[in-house]
């Protein structure tokens, strides 16, 4: 059950990802960066497609992506369709691979140390979904920096939660 759980967030938070992406109306201002951030939503959205990539679809599920951290750092000016094209890669990756694990495998080591150390599957994968959740912030205030667009684009909405059902009514 937990595995469901957080499955569904990872994947409900790269649709808001996918979102987010999209919302930028000049593709320009993807590769921009503002007075004190170091990063774009491109270069950011690259580096969150090839880090789920590459520690759920190939550790993982054994895809055979091969990541180049350098390059989601380094490339710029990549088109929107194909960042959209790697989101849309890296959440089928995703699905695919914990649709095929047990909440045992949560208790499992995780198959590469990180970090110089370490863990369990199952506290790695929680830490790869807040580490989705936090870049998925900063791009948000990215966006609304740059497009001076106050607008928000519903990411991480409650009722997209996997467990999610209408509430009961209270007399």
């Amino acid at each position: 059950m937990m595995l469901e759980f957080i499955s569904g967030i990872i994947t409900r938070d790269l649709r808001s990802l996918r979102k987010e992406i999209e919302a930028y109306r000049d593709e320009r201002d993807l590769w921009q960066t503002a007075p004190g951030i170091t990063n774009s939503a491109g270069t950011l959205a690259l580096h969150l497609a090839g880090n789920l990539q590459y520690h759920i679809g190939a550790l993982l599920g054994g895809s055979g992506y091969v990541r180049d951290r350098n390059a989601e750092f380094e490339l710029r000016d990549v088109h929107r369709d194909e960042l959209l094209r790697r989101i849309d890669a890296a959440a089928a990756a995703v699905e695919q691979t914990l649709a095929r694990l047990t909440d045992r495998d949560l208790e499992r080591p995780y198959p590469q140390a990180v970090g110089g150390v370490d863990t369990t599957t199952g506290d790695f994968l929680l830490h790869l979904a807040v580490h989705l959740t936090y870049h998925l912030g900063q791009i948000d205030y990215h966006r609304r920096i740059l497009t001076k667009e106050a607008r928000p684009v519903r990411a991480l909405v409650i009722p997209e939660l996997k467990s999610a059902r209408p509430a009961k009514q209270t007399s």
